[in-house]
């Protein structure tokens, strides 16, 4: 890592047996081996990891910052910038020659794809049914997306997720508590607003809001609105009757290769599912089926930590949100099931010499692309109101879920996430959040109650980039604070001491997350 001494957070007692671990994460070949097959990495030494823990141990000086703070990304850290596109920067330790990859990857990432047959034949496949034309459209210039602001608004950069129960495949039977899920019979794993002409939408999606306020200490009054949804104009009939639905707003793309880059084993070092060190906090793993590489895995990337890996996450968009075909996932229709004829019959893009409509290379391309957004500069870091708020955020118990300091694998051939140390403020596990917050929509290991501690990286400047972002997975909350006060679960108790901050110690909280 460049300049820096490296640390890493503190580690949970706990944690799935190691037998279990060792089975779900690597297959039974591989021992105790748990990193990410794809990432070819070098071994620490002792002297290493001596440092990795030093560095990443969590401060107990607020006066100051800490040494390299200002950098989140590690020297893959990019310049932050006062535009919306503060966060569509390449990493900022990544070579000349390799930059061509980013732009070619970022120029497939805003690709409007068209439908078939049409004659720009490398961008035609479109669908049948779809939730957005490019992956841009979506993830807001990198960054987040928002739900519709009144009824009739259409989804925007938000779609409905859908499963029903089913069984659990033979793979995953040696996780106990997985839990299995089907797609709708009719609607597939999600719910598509937009069809090709002759084609229908597979629906509409209407939100509503009731608002309620709470009263903090000092006698402000903040208003939460809470949500609720419903799929109407059903195209396709109606849905399975024990169909279950959950809202999802697009998320930041920020920092995805340095969060991918982190050792499994220091991730699960922090699982405490029986909460055997009594803090309140029971952060879980979940453990995910990989398509890609045909074996269980630990989930890290999607509001629930669904998906295992940079890659398979943004084949699944294409298929899922665009209907765009990838090796990984083939089918040119996208998500349209068997049960949706037309739609499986209609013109797709794999004709002539294209098996796939966006083929392996270029794939790659966009992949490097996601892996290397770069992570914006901390701001104003030695602020006084900022030291403050910081301390604050470790007193109330935010670190407990979000760790502020991890050290990345020491990488062969991805030289700008490798050994860096980096402060994303995220366990990458899964933790119940309330029944306010639940979606009852099961996920592999999370349940309907759980959700991956978001990573904070970038967060202060998400809307610099979108004013209308939005926080929280379904966006129901306008600002930071009120993202706060939504937290319930193993974070009742860290939201309650919010609510009783003096007025000056919740605004230095709320101005050390917009530094972030």
């Amino acid at each position: 890592m460049s300049a820096s001494p490296f640390s890493s957070s503190p580690r949970k007692s706990g944690g799935l047996p190691i037998a279990v671990l060792a089975t779900a994460l690597a297959g039974p070949a591989a021992g105790l081996e748990l990193n990410l097959p794809h990432l070819q990495t070098v071994a620490r030494s002792a002297d290493e990891i001596a440092r990795v823990n030093e560095a990443t141990a969590p401060t107990t000086d607020f006066a100051q910052p800490e040494r390299f703070e200002n950098l989140p990304g590690g020297a893959a850290t990019v310049a932050a910038r006062s535009t919306k596109d503060a966060l569509s920067q390449p990493s900022g330790n990544m070579s000349f020659d390799r930059q061509l990859d980013f732009k070619l990857g970022n120029a497939l990432f805003q690709k409007l794809w068209v439908s078939s047959p049409s004659s720009t034949k490398a961008s035609d496949g479109l669908g049948p049914l779809y939730n957005a034309r490019s992956c841009q459209r979506c993830h807001v210039r990198d960054g987040r997306g928002h739900p519709p602001e009144s009824p009739g608004d259409g989804a925007v950069s938000m779609f409905l997720r859908v499963s029903v129960p089913g069984p659990v495949r033979a793979e995953m039977q040696v996780i106990e508590d997985y839990i299995g899920t089907a797609p709708d019979p009719v609607y597939g794993h999600q719910l598509q607003d937009f069809g090709l002409a002759g084609m229908k939408p597979e629906y509409q999606l209407d939100v509503r809001y009731t608002h309620t306020q709470v009263t903090l200490s000092g006698g402000e009054t903040v208003t939460l609105r809470a949500p609720t949804y419903e799929a109407t104009e059903l195209g396709y009939g109606p849905l399975a009757p024990d169909a279950m639905l959950s809202p999802r707003v697009a998320p930041a793309m920020t920092g995805l290769g340095l969060l991918e880059a982190i050792p499994a084993e220091d991730i699960l070092a922090h699982a405490d599912p029986e909460d055997a060190d009594g803090d309140g906090i029971s952060g879980r793993a979940n453990i995910v089926w990989s398509e890609e590489f045909q074996r269980p895995m630990l989930g890290r990337f999607g509001l629930k930590a669904g998906s295992p890996t940079v890659h398979e996450q943004s084949a699944a968009a294409f298929s899922g949100d665009i209907g765009i075909s990838t090796p990984l996932f083939p089918a040119p229709w996208g998500d349209c099931t068997a049960a949706q004829i037309t739609c499986r019959t209609a013109p797709h893009g794999d004709k002539d010499d294209r098996v796939h409509e966006i083929d392996q290379p270029n794939m790659d391309l966009v992949t490097f692309y996601s892996r290397n957004l770069g992570v914006p500069a901390r701001r104003n870091i030695d602020d006084p109101q900022v030291l403050r708020g910081k301390e604050v955020f470790h007193d109330i118990g935010c670190i407990s879920c979000h760790t502020p300091k991890f050290v990345t694998h020491r990488l062969i051939g991805q030289p700008e996430q490798s050994f860096q140390l980096i402060f994303p403020y995220s366990d990458l596990l899964l933790h119940d959040m309330g029944e306010a917050l639940a979606d009852h929509r099961p996920e592999a290991r999370a349940t309907g109650r759980e959700w991956r501690t978001p990573p904070l990286w970038g967060v202060g400047l998400a809307q610099q980039v979108s004013p209308e972002a939005r926080f929280l997975h379904d966006g129901r909350a306008r600002t930071l604070l009120e993202a706060v006060l939504w937290h319930g679960g193993e974070a009742q108790a860290s939201r309650d001491a919010v609510v009783g901050l003096t007025p000056e110690d919740s605004a230095a909280l709320i101005r050390f997350l917009e530094s972030l």
